[in-house]
């Protein structure tokens, strides 16, 4: 998957400073708003790392299951699945920089109130549930509409390193939550860490209300909310590109990314490292996801993506392999590098280029789609991998997932030369339409997805 290799044009009409031509790695904050997102993000997703192991923590030292760990990690992803197109076509529909607002503020909410009940001693697995459940149900509305709202910030100029920096962003913040978290419980206990995520929400919600967006152009009146949501789901059905790209997305997330739910038990019954070492595993994998969002963000280009996205596949299902085979925790904690980095390159390569294809009009549904592929097939996986890691052990369920990974980016490998000549219409109406002079879309390129009806009407 590719893109023409035109340059970047300047930003308008968004308060920033002028875009200029160089291959610089954080060009994106050229962009003032995104100046502000990037440093709020940066502290919240610290903070919400932080509660994700503090919890994952507090429900194996109340019950020592894994399929309890599977079932907390589908109650928090599922109505991601189940509402993400209604929430994409919010964000199409509505302002997405006071939609964003609403969402970080209830997310704030639900930290302080599991830190509360945590505190109070009272806290039960269904009280887990129950704010699990419920924050699922606002990133179905946050995801898509923070993914939307990037091009908003920064342009289709800088979309692409915009998005590695978000990945960058999320994954030093991977970084760094674990090990914080990892030294808080064993310290002081998990309610701390929700405490601390709570505080954490104030930095972006600072963030969003110090910056300057102008008004969308009004979404088109006609039709229902749900005729407006089916439209998503056709363009991404008669998008052969998008289609292949988030059905690859989805089996990875069913059979392989809950590997992370496992993580507990890999921590404390095969490696015997703990807390801190729950803490100490998941920090190696978010520093080969940073690694590899860092390696994206510093390409200019889009062409040659789409074989990244299929190698990464690969080498993500091998290292998987690897890992559920070793005893030895550093061992461990050094191949979940792999792990991340590979994880992170499919993951946000696959982001890039799904934005790079879809119209502004339709990047909210588009990407809520996107979202459940991503996030919302997971719950179906942690369910599935708690269930079979107590049928089979933990370390047999996540080499299953690795050879799933492999098989599937075989698959997907072998259809992209069907799909190159294809895509270049479709990248270049985006372009076009975002005011890219003609003559720039005129330079040959290899890439690697398209729609096919606009193949089918203009051919290569």
């Amino acid at each position: 998957m590719g893109q023409p290799e035109a340059e970047p044009l300047p930003a308008a009409g968004r308060g920033e400073r002028p875009a200029g031509s160089g291959a610089s790695l954080l060009r994106a904050l050229r962009h003032r708003n995104y100046q502000l997102f990037f440093a709020g993000q940066l502290v919240s997703l610290v903070g919400t790392w932080m509660q994700s192991v503090a919890q994952s923590w507090l429900v194996y030292r109340l019950t020592g299951s894994s399929l309890l760990l599977g079932t907390v990690g589908f109650a928090t992803q599922i109505p991601v699945f189940l509402l993400a197109p209604i929430g994409g076509t919010v964000a199409d529909r509505r302002s997405r920089h006071r939609i964003l607002l609403a969402t970080q503020s209830a997310a704030m909410a639900l930290a302080f109130g599991l830190g509360a009940l945590t505190l109070s001693g009272h806290i039960q697995v269904p009280h887990i549930l129950g704010f699990s459940v419920l924050l699922g149900v606002v990133n179905a509305f946050d995801i898509p509409t923070r993914q939307a709202f990037v091009v908003e910030m920064v342009g289709r100029e800088d979309l692409a390193n915009a998005i590695a920096l978000n990945s960058s962003m999320f994954n030093g913040a991977r970084i760094i939550g674990p090990a914080v978290a990892g030294i808080l419980v064993g310290a002081i206990g998990e309610a701390w860490c929700f405490v601390a995520n709570g505080v954490s929400f104030l930095a972006v919600l600072a963030s969003l209300l110090a910056m300057r967006v102008p008004p969308r152009p009004a979404a088109a009146g006609r039709g229902s909310a749900f005729s407006h949501t089916v439209e998503g789901f056709r363009f991404v059905a008669r998008t052969r590109a998008i289609r292949a790209l988030l059905l690859l997305l989805g089996v990875v997330s069913v059979t392989a990314m809950p590997y992370a739910v496992l993580m507990p038990i890999f921590a404390d019954r095969i490696l015997r490292g703990g807390a801190q070492g729950l803490g100490i595993l998941m920090g190696a994998s978010g520093i080969g996801a940073l690694l590899g969002a860092l390696v994206l963000a510093s390409r200019r280009r889009l062409r040659g993506l789409g074989r990244w996205v299929a190698a990464a596949c690969a080498g993500f299902g091998v290292a998987l392999g690897l890992f559920a085979l070793s005893r030895s925790f550093w061992l461990s904690t050094l191949l979940l590098v792999p792990v991340g980095f590979s994880m992170m390159v499919q993951m946000a390569g696959s982001n890039t280029l799904v934005q790079a294809m879809v119209p502004d009009a339709l990047r909210g549904r588009v990407m809520a789609v996107y979202a459940m592929m991503f996030m919302g097939m997971a719950p179906l996986g942690a369910l599935l991998a708690g269930w079979l890691a107590g049928k089979i052990g933990a370390p047999a369920t996540v080499a299953s997932g690795g050879a799933c990974c492999v098989v599937a980016a075989a698959v997907f490998a072998a259809r992209l030369p069907k799909l190159r000549q294809q895509a270049r219409e479709l990248i270049i109406a985006q372009q076009m339409a975002a005011g890219t002079p003609p003559e720039q879309l005129t330079q040959p390129v290899a890439v690697e997805a398209a729609s096919e009806e606009q193949g089918a009407a203009r051919p290569a």
